[in-house]
């Protein structure tokens, strides 16, 4: 690959991001976080782009974490991580949906950076963990409020206080990942993924997300109100004429996300 540290590929309505620094286990220094922002950044007022796929270098790693030799070194180490949060915060309120692809490890930050992805595809040999404390320190780049949102307190707890590792198999069983797959496939599966959300009414896919993600802190009734208030912006659009119309005359619809 080429000596960039982070690759990206536009293959039509999907955008691949593959974190290239392979000799460290693809470690996120802030020459990549850095990239990775300014990727999502263009993206967000790219129509042309639906979903973008991230994965890592190579078949042992998604991301070994932070890159700790640069951390050590930093001196302003609190808004060294806090500009990392704002990152992986800029990809989970992306108005993409963004898959992980996790081949190997996805340790540390880099655990964290699956985390904020909307879906997370492993292939059979990944390994998921947040063993922060074993440096001192805490998940700082999100992994202590999404981790529980996914798999509940206790087990999150457990993840970070023991610094144990998750198999795939142990990830999917706890709800940390929605697929697993073997190593050859991934690519393929998560393409595939990819590729069938961009097939859908656009619009409707921003407003799943919205009504997802916004709702989680929410009561109840307050959730159900902003459903309400998505479902009210869509149901008139072009877009559920076309999908309305398609459905009932029994062909694909052409979306146009208006």
């Amino acid at each position: 690959m080429g000596s960039e540290v982070v690759l990206f590929v536009e293959d039509g309505a999907v955008a691949y991001l593959t974190l290239n620094r392979e000799a460290v286990l693809n470690a996120l220094n802030s020459e990549m976080m850095f990239r990775i922002e300014e990727i999502f950044n263009s993206l967000e007022t790219n129509e042309n782009i639906g979903v973008v796929v991230i994965t890592g270098a190579g078949s042992r790693s998604f991301a070994a974490g932070a890159d700790i030799k640069e951390l050590k070194e930093e001196k302003r180490r609190t808004a060294f991580i806090a500009r990392g949060q704002q990152i992986m915060s800029g990809i989970r309120t992306s108005n993409k949906v963004v898959i992980a692809a996790v081949n190997g490890y996805a340790v540390g930050g880099g655990c964290e950076l699956a985390l904020a992805c909307d879906i997370r595809i492993a292939s059979e040999n990944a390994k998921f963990g947040l063993p922060e404390a074993v440096l001192g320190v805490i998940p700082g780049y999100g992994g202590t409020q999404l981790l529980p949102r996914l798999i509940g307190p206790g087990r999150a707890k457990y993840m970070m206080f023991s610094g144990t590792m998750l198999s795939a198999a142990e990830a999917y069983a706890w709800g940390l990942v929605e697929k697993v797959c073997t190593a050859d496939t991934l690519m393929e599966e998560a393409g595939k993924l990819a590729r069938r959300i961009c097939s859908m009414g656009p619009l409707a896919i921003r407003g799943c997300k919205r009504a997802v993600d916004g709702g989680m802190g929410l009561s109840l009734e307050e959730a159900l109100s902003f459903e309400l208030e998505i479902s009210d912006e869509l149901a008139n659009s072009e877009d559920a004429e076309e999908g309305m119309t398609a459905f009932l005359e029994k062909r694909k619809p052409v979306f146009r996300g208006t």
